[in-house]
């Protein structure tokens, strides 16, 4: 039984194009299961609509109070959510009357961050470890559970349900939320999120890297002068090892793997294009000057969030973990991936969304935090995400929009999800990529809610 948040502070104020936005603290248990290990402060901002009613003693404020909830559930894992204003989807939300909820996840944001300092000061390694294992999808629906009891205190009973809307591993806390906690939820959106139904990471690898490898086809296909660029960026980099380029403030460096992990960008919309855009800037670098100069070194570093987001590198692979350890699985099945060594004798591949040991000694943050991933890859304690007899008998209606071309989530793993989900509807669709939400937010949108309104035909 998950008791209601308790809330420390709520502020709002008005912003251009008549939104209302509240600033929401609240506070909840670290950990469910043992209230006594401490507690930790989540951070939200909602949005709703702001009109001046032309009678100001109305009681329709009052009634407004009462709109539906949406709350919105961020990628990642460990990433914050913009401010509802600004995505691409809030106004969209708010007009179809819902007042939208961006939860900054536990570990994110506002939300009792988890940085390399902030972590440090939980105490030693072996606590570090344990503390971070306290910030999956099993975790984030039980904070969702909490703030959703605080904000409906008091509605009438058929109003205290709320709808959740979530982009890729969002998608992923949803279906963790439909498996324990449906009785919260009133219907659920999922955007390239619907999660592979396994015990561990490698098969998901197994796709992924087959995935990315017909994506560094098509990369090479559209910019073929790149093949040559690549092979002497590559070449520069290992010059004098992996430290002939450092990165800003000298702890890190940039490495040619860590350069090839710019290819995580390939499963967006425009992705190669940005890919292009920072090769070409490097190698016009070496043909100019012979070294890489300090802002494309920090263009490079810009590009990648593994140090500013620290749960991404940390727990990318055990949010797929049930009850067995990840053991590096990236890593292990790049030997059987030849075409991603850096010594292919063809066009050298970039990497996609792979997290690799390596990273813990070129990323100046995750440097500090190396002995915790490991102890994180080789825990094999980790609990259940998905109840497959509760999904089975799902009463929640369920939309969810899967990208046939998805480079981050497989889709025939997502349909077989979908299958096992009673009820759950597809929008499926070729003509997007994985971040359909903010690049094709329209398109994708009216597909999906399409599911949700429209008759059986």
């Amino acid at each position: 039984m998950i008791s209601a948040a308790k809330i420390l502070e709520q502020r709002s104020h008005i912003v251009p194009g008549k939104l209302k936005i509240t600033e929401h603290f609240f506070q909840v248990p670290r950990d469910y299961a043992n209230p006594s290990a401490g507690t930790i402060q989540l951070f939200a901002r909602s949005a709703r609509k702001f009109e001046k009613p032309a009678d100001y003693s109305s009681t329709e404020d009052a009634k407004k109070s009462q709109l539906p909830w949406l709350v919105y559930l961020q990628g990642g894992p460990g990433f914050q959510c913009r401010s509802p204003q600004n995505t691409t989807w809030g106004q969209t939300i708010i007009d179809k009357g819902y007042q939208v909820l961006c939860l900054d996840q536990r570990g994110t944001g506002l939300s009792t961050a988890i940085s390399q300092s902030s972590l440090q000061l939980r105490g030693d390694e072996k606590v570090q470890t344990e503390y971070m294992k306290s910030f999956r999808a099993d975790s984030i629906v039980k904070d969702c559970e909490a703030v959703r009891k605080a904000l409906t205190e008091g509605f009438p009973e058929e109003k205290k349900k709320w709808s959740v809307l979530g982009q890729s591993f969002g998608g992923f806390c949803i279906t963790t939320y439909l498996s324990f906690f449906p009785e919260g939820l009133k219907e659920a959106f999922l955007f390239g999120g619907l999660p592979p139904m396994r015990d561990g990471p490698d098969e998901v690898y197994e796709r992924l890297y087959r995935r990315v490898r017909q994506r560094n086809e098509k990369y090479y296909e559209k910019y073929p002068e790149d093949v040559e660029r690549v092979k002497r960026i590559v070449k520069f980099l290992q010059r004098n090892g992996d430290t002939t380029v450092r990165t800003q403030g000298g702890e890190g460096y940039l490495t040619a793997r860590r350069f090839l992990q710019i290819g995580i960008y390939f499963g967006k919309h425009g992705g190669f294009d940005q890919v292009h855009d920072l090769v070409l800037r490097c190698d016009t670098d070496l043909t100019q000057f012979g070294h890489l100069t300090r802002p494309v070194v920090m263009e490079c570093e810009s590009s990648q969030s593994f140090d500013s987001n620290v749960i991404y590198a940390l727990l990318h692979e055990p949010i797929y973990c049930q009850g067995t350890a990840s053991s590096w699985s990236a890593e292990r099945l790049l030997s059987s991936n030849p075409e991603f060594s850096l010594q292919a004798e063809g066009p050298i591949f970039f990497t996609g969304e792979m997290i690799y040991p390596f990273m813990f000694d070129a990323y100046p943050e995750l440097i500090k935090l190396s002995k915790v991933a490991h102890a994180l890859a080789e825990d094999k304690e980790w609990p259940q995400l998905y109840n497959l007899e509760q999904l089975a008998k799902n009463e929640v209606p369920v939309y969810a929009a899967v990208y046939h071309d998805d480079m981050y989530v497989d889709f025939d793993l997502s349909m077989e999800t979908a299958s096992k989900i009673k009820g759950a509807k597809t929008f499926v669709t070729n003509a997007m990529y994985h971040d359909a939400i903010g690049s094709k937010m329209e398109d994708v949108i009216k597909g999906v809610w399409a599911l949700r309104d429209d008759v059986i035909d």
